[in-house]
């Protein structure tokens, strides 16, 4: 984004306005950690996928990481790092401080809070999976989407060159 600004800018300078300054755009969602604590990636295969399956979630989520030091159910546990937390956390914020309590009093543990996370991660992608779907049973609603969006990006596209082209008095 960095580049692309410096870009637009000294274009701007030299040429008069026509590139708008790119400006970046985050998301209310933070990043996750990976099931395994580090930074989430396919290549270190610590990821949920959105198109994974409610079964395949539960899988991956029975795998994350937990606090080392809570072995049994009534061992008093440290959410802090907790993976299965911070997942909790984003996709189910209400009650968190109840879950925080539950975990640190040793009364909630951590396979019972991986199922019940592993089911809040895969009710939240309902939609999303349905949506998936269907568009992957209507590949030609699809198809004709993206080459509106190609004959609509061209056009703009186009209209952009063509102003470069007279800013540089290059025809």
């Amino acid at each position: 984004v960095e580049i692309s600004r410096e870009v637009a800018r000294r274009f701007n300078a030299l040429y008069g306005e026509v590139f708008p300054e790119p400006k970046t755009v985050l998301t209310p969602f933070a990043r996750l950690p990976g099931l395994d604590g580090r930074k989430m990636s396919a290549s270190l295969g610590n990821t949920i996928f959105l198109s994974d399956t409610p079964k395949d979630i539960e899988e991956k989520v029975m795998t994350a990481y937990t606090d080392p030091q809570k072995i049994k159910l009534s061992d008093p546990g440290n959410p802090e790092g907790c993976v299965v937390f911070a997942y909790h956390k984003k996709f189910a914020p209400d009650g968190i401080a109840q879950i925080d309590s539950d975990c640190r009093g040793g009364r909630l543990g951590c396979v019972a809070h991986k199922r019940s996370v592993a089911k809040i991660v895969a009710d939240y992608f309902v939609a999303f999976r349905e949506k998936r779907a269907y568009y992957e049973s209507h590949r030609s609603e699809v198809e004709d989407v993206v080459r509106e969006g190609d004959r609509r990006a061209r056009a703009v596209a186009q209209a952009t060159m063509d102003e470069v082209r007279g800013k540089m008095q290059m025809g």
